[in-house]
């Protein structure tokens, strides 16, 4: 297989709504945006990373600057604020900057490791040379009882009970990391294509941090790893 051009996209921006400023608050001894950013950087298959940013002022107090592998992009006034849609942000990086593949994460998915997305990508490369898949995201596998807000049952009967892991499995899209190229990104202009693939991250590496209640669940994670398993 020849050698694919792969860049990774990190947006990054300076407010958040639930956890202010929580890109670049200290997380377990760095800012939290250093803790992805670094795993991606010892990725030796990516050639580059995206930052698209309206903090480009708050990454160089960090220390944060252009260099050989890491590009700092100015988003445009247009596509900053909440409301924003991703993909609008995801298809001004694609639009400047070419990639045979592209790899999307965020900053609040610190424990996404090497070995993760590694095998991701290549699950992702072997899928696409055999036409089949033309994207990748990571989901949680959920096997549990369901219901609607009327009380009824979604995925199960309560009056014949089977065991949860006996129930149809479902997956949660988490958030954590997108696989895809410009033209899987051009037929429906988003991060998940025409004919994708679903990759099931590990459940202690898949926090996604969204809200204060995250935040400090994702430091008593920091810890278990470190204790358990060398996390640096």
């Amino acid at each position: 297989m020849n050698k694919k051009n792969i860049v990774a996209l990190l947006p990054m921006k300076a407010n958040s709504h639930r956890v202010k400023g929580k890109n670049f608050k200290e997380f377990c001894g760095k800012p939290l945006f250093h803790w992805i950013l670094d795993t991606l950087l010892k990725i030796t298959e990516i050639d580059q990373i995206i930052i698209n940013t309206d903090a480009r002022h708050i990454l160089a107090t960090n220390g944060l600057v252009n260099s050989d592998r890491i590009m700092i992009r100015d988003r445009k006034p247009e596509i900053c604020g909440d409301l924003v849609s991703m993909n609008l942000i995801l298809a001004d990086d694609i639009a400047h900057v070419a990639a045979d593949v592209y790899l999307m994460t965020h900053t609040t998915n610190p424990f996404l490791q090497i070995d993760t997305i590694r095998t991701a990508l290549f699950t992702f490369q072997n899928a696409y040379k055999d036409n089949i898949a033309d994207s990748l995201f990571t989901v949680n596998k959920v096997q549990t009882r369901f219901y609607r807000k009327d009380c009824t049952p979604v995925n199960h009967d309560p009056n014949n009970l089977v065991r949860t892991q006996d129930l149809e499995p479902w997956f949660e899209e988490n958030s954590n990391l997108y696989i895809f190229t410009s033209d899987s990104f051009a037929k429906t202009s988003a991060r998940i294509g025409e004919k994708p693939m679903m990759f099931e991250s590990p459940e202690f590496e898949s926090v996604d941090i969204d809200s204060p209640s995250d935040w400090n669940f994702a430091e008593v994670t920091a810890q278990y790893l470190k204790n358990n398993r060398n996390l640096q």
